[in-house]
């Protein structure tokens, strides 16, 4: 009896560890290549506009990425018909070239700020496009294709003040 007291308490420890996640889904990329074009739409249907929210784009990337950082475009959609675009770029390997993230294999995944304490201002139904911008140095058009995603994600975790 003893143990099942024991494990219960376990298990409700570890739910409760993730009480400010509200929103948490990713989106797998085909065959870990993400195509120039291919945007990755969250949509998220929003009732709190009192907490402080901060926001991640997730990326599950593997050994076949083959730069130190990541330029994204997202853009969110709000239910009033406003849309804010962003340009954004992310670290993904620390100075000798090994990968940041988390994960004891091939895969890490990493946890990059898109939105930091922030409120939404209207209920409803809020969009998020993500598209990969990556190119190499020597040419000014964009990579077709970007091996060595596996995953693309958005987590939403209200603020504990």
């Amino acid at each position: 009896m003893r143990n099942i007291f024991v494990l219960a308490v376990l298990f409700l420890g570890l739910i409760s560890c993730d009480s400010n996640q509200t929103f948490d889904t990713y989106y797998p990329v085909e065959n870990n290549i993400w195509l120039k074009g291919d945007v990755v739409e969250f949509q998220v249907e929003v009732e709190d506009t009192i907490s402080k929210n901060n926001i991640f784009i997730n990326i599950r990337n593997n050994k076949d990425y083959e730069f130190s950082n990541l330029f994204l475009i997202a853009s969110m959609e709000f239910p009033n018909g406003l849309k804010v675009i962003d340009t954004l770029e992310y670290e993904m390997t620390d100075k000798v070239g090994d990968f940041l993230g988390s994960g004891y294999t091939d895969i890490k995944e990493n946890k990059l700020f898109y939105k930091e304490n922030v409120r939404f201002q209207n209920k409803g139904l809020h969009i998020l496009k993500v598209e990969q911008a990556m190119r190499k140095s020597s040419n000014i058009h964009g990579l077709d294709s970007l091996k060595g995603i596996s995953d693309i994600g958005l987590r939403i975790e209200t603020v504990i003040e």
